[in-house]
């Protein structure tokens, strides 16, 4: 068991570094280099179809109003953002992707998809379903240990 832990390890810290440093560079070699990786996250928490508040993307990032509201300045600013007041109640504000935004999110979503298709590829659908129950349990593990830092700040 300890060997499996071990190598399950190494290939979590493994892969977590390939894919940042992957998307990183796909990026700085696209036309979309003006944004960072952090940006291309903020991105794809605003989501290409539904339209969130800038708390709701933040609390789907895990970071501050303030932090989020620098990075949608600078997405703003840069083309890929834009920012929507409700006709019902103008206090509101909605972000949504602009064609460029929409652009760098389905490029940056199919880049995910091709990686989940070559990691299940050739598996079975009940060892797809084992893998799937311990990405749960990882998930659910994170999930926790973020929820307690936003109790301690």
């Amino acid at each position: 068991m300890s060997h499996s832990i071990d190598q399950i390890n190494h290939y979590l810290v493994s892969i977590f570094n390939e894919v940042l440093d992957i998307e990183e560079d796909a990026l700085k070699g696209s036309e979309f280099s003006d944004i960072s990786i952090s940006e291309m996250h903020t991105i794809e928490a605003i989501d290409l179809y539904a339209e969130h508040t800038s708390s709701e993307v933040a609390k789907k990032l895990a970071i501050t109003a303030g932090t989020l509201s620098v990075a949608i300045r600078s997405l703003v600013n840069k083309g890929y953002v834009v920012r929507q007041r409700m006709e019902d109640d103008r206090r509101v504000v909605k972000l949504g992707l602009t064609k460029k935004g929409k652009l760098v999110y389905r490029l940056h979503n199919k880049f995910h998809r091709e990686m989940v298709k070559r990691t299940i590829e050739g598996m079975e659908e009940d060892e797809v379903e084992v893998l799937l129950k311990g990405l749960k349990n990882l998930h659910g593990f994170l999930f926790e240990l973020v929820e307690n830092i936003e109790k301690r700040d």
